[in-house]
């Protein structure tokens, strides 16, 4: 037997390659929402600058559905470098931070399940910041998008925190199913001894 390959074995080398190199291609996609984090950190200046303008003017709730809209638009930038971080560390490539004193805890033992959870449950945050803007101005709301709107708004908030549910107890599911296929053998091997 020759120690050459065959053209069939280098050309499955090859597309193995070609196929791991491909999760390279996400990369411009996580430059992209870097570089539209940005823009929406403008838009939350221009928000707290048009509070702070009109802070003697604006009644409470005007006040609290401005302040509601900065904690929004943080909690999207928070779900952009989940997505950016978290998805590039997962599916892209392993970041290199686990001797850095800024890594943040949400980072430790992140795998696909767990970062769809946080991202089901961010997304069930941001929804329930809008309901509660909606809310706090009902009438105003009722004005512009009728009480059907507003039921609509409701139901698509309880389909999020329903997925975020389901996906939680799915991956408890997958875990607790991994950990007891490692527990048997221990306890296989244990059993045996005595």
């Amino acid at each position: 037997m020759s120690n050459q390959e065959s053209p069939i074995k280098r050309f499955e080398n090859f597309f193995e390659g070609f196929m791991f190199w491909s999760r390279w291609v996400q990369a411009p996609l996580y430059t992209g929402l870097i570089i539209s984090s940005f823009f929406y950190l403008y838009k939350f200046f221009q928000e707290l600058l048009h509070i702070i303008q009109h802070t003697v003017d604006f009644h409470e709730t005007e006040m609290m559905l401005g302040v509601l809209s900065l904690v929004d638009i943080s909690m999207v930038m928070n779900l952009v470098v989940m997505v950016t971080i978290g998805g590039y560390s997962i599916f892209t490539s392993r970041i290199d931070v686990d001797m850095h004193d800024d890594k943040p805890l949400w980072l430790e033992d992140l795998d696909a399940g767990q970062l769809k959870i946080k991202l089901a449950t961010s997304l069930a945050s941001i929804s329930g910041v809008q309901l509660l803007k909606t809310f706090i101005d009902y009438r105003e709301a009722v004005e512009k998008t009728s009480s059907e709107g507003i039921v609509m708004e409701i139901v698509i908030h309880m389909v999020f925190i329903t997925s975020a549910l389901l996906l939680a107890q799915t991956e408890k599911i997958t875990h607790s199913y991994k950990h007891g296929a490692h527990a048997e053998p221990a306890s296989s091997d244990s059993s045996k001894e005595h």
